[in-house]
């Protein structure tokens, strides 16, 4: 199989649009295995209007409070298994990871420990402008210590040379795309943006 990882540096940070993008682009199939929020909604639903036509897989766990995993699954008296969260057997898949690597799902684990468990490549989405040198910074050293695999960094936003050039050099990792400030997020202009330079590994 053949698929990535995506995770942030932080929530709203533009996971779900670089998801819906990649998994447009490549025609892979999307999976959010953990959603919490969901009396405001769901990244799934999002991601199958914005990307008519790929397969999105249903979460394996639903939490309707807009919180961190191990929060919203408190709230309604459950805890989240790792052991029942099984990669789906796709020829392409992109993974949605619900905020950045260190948030917390249950009382032990964080999402990179989840990371881990699926082997899946990362690439990691953060903002364009002030503060993200330091925030994409701390994500790639967590994930470097986990031993997950790096394909890149995404960036969202204003174009920033001197960020980029500070993440790719003390990153160590390529920034693979950076997607400008979309006027409105439509079907037609998540088309009109250009397909990745990197295929799907």
């Amino acid at each position: 199989m053949r698929g990535v990882f995506v995770t942030g540096t932080d929530t709203g940070i533009g996971k779900t649009l670089v998801s819906a993008w990649l998994a447009r682009s490549w025609r892979a199939s999307y999976w959010k295995p953990i959603q919490s929020g969901t009396v405001e909604g769901t990244d799934p639903a999002w991601v199958g209007r914005m990307a008519p036509g790929i397969e999105i897989i249903p979460p394996a766990v639903e939490l309707q409070a807009p919180l961190s995993p191990h929060e919203a699954a408190r709230r309604e008296r459950r805890r989240i298994d790792l052991s029942t969260l099984v990669l789906p057997e796709r020829e392409r898949l992109v993974v949605e990871g619900a905020g950045g690597a260190m948030v917390p799902i249950n009382d032990t684990a964080l999402m990179v420990d989840l990371m881990v468990r699926f082997g899946l490549p990362a690439v990691v989405v953060a903002r364009s402008g002030l503060g993200t040198i330091n925030h994409t910074l701390m994500t790639l050293e967590v994930l470097r210590r986990r031993r997950v695999p790096l394909l890149g960094v995404v960036l969202n936003g204003q174009r920033n040379p001197a960020n980029r050039e500070a993440i790719e050099h003390f990153g160590g990792v390529p920034v693979l795309a950076e997607i400008q400030p979309l006027p409105a997020v439509t079907p037609a202009m998540l088309e009109s943006l250009p397909a990745p330079s990197f295929a799907c590994p």
